[in-house]
């Protein structure tokens, strides 16, 4: 049996899709357009990155945080350890298992 949340608030931001265009929806229009230049800019390793970063700042803007929070986000200055860390010691952790 699974617990469901009293309130539809309670759940968090509808889900968004990972898509190019789900991204560029849920983004005010001023990011909607860096959006759309960084992706065009991207070479085929980058668009990944790119989709997924744009996809973190658009659930940022569908569950607002306050403000000062939020700046924190996106200037990457935000509490924590960065993903590229959470890879960085993921993919040595195979590595030592492996030996």
């Amino acid at each position: 049996m699974s617990a469901q949340t009293g309130h539809p608030s309670d759940a968090g931001p509808p889900p968004l899709p990972r898509t190019q265009n789900a991204v560029a929806a849920a983004l005010p229009p001023a990011g909607r357009m860096e959006f759309y230049r960084q992706m065009g800019q991207a070479n085929e390793t980058e668009l990944l990155g790119v989709l997924r970063r744009w996809w973190l700042r658009a659930r940022l803007y569908a569950d607002p945080l306050p403000e000062e929070s939020r700046t924190a986000v996106e200037a990457g200055r935000a509490p924590g350890r960065s993903a590229t860390t959470l890879v960085r010691e993921a993919v040595a952790a195979r590595e030592a298992r492996g030996r």
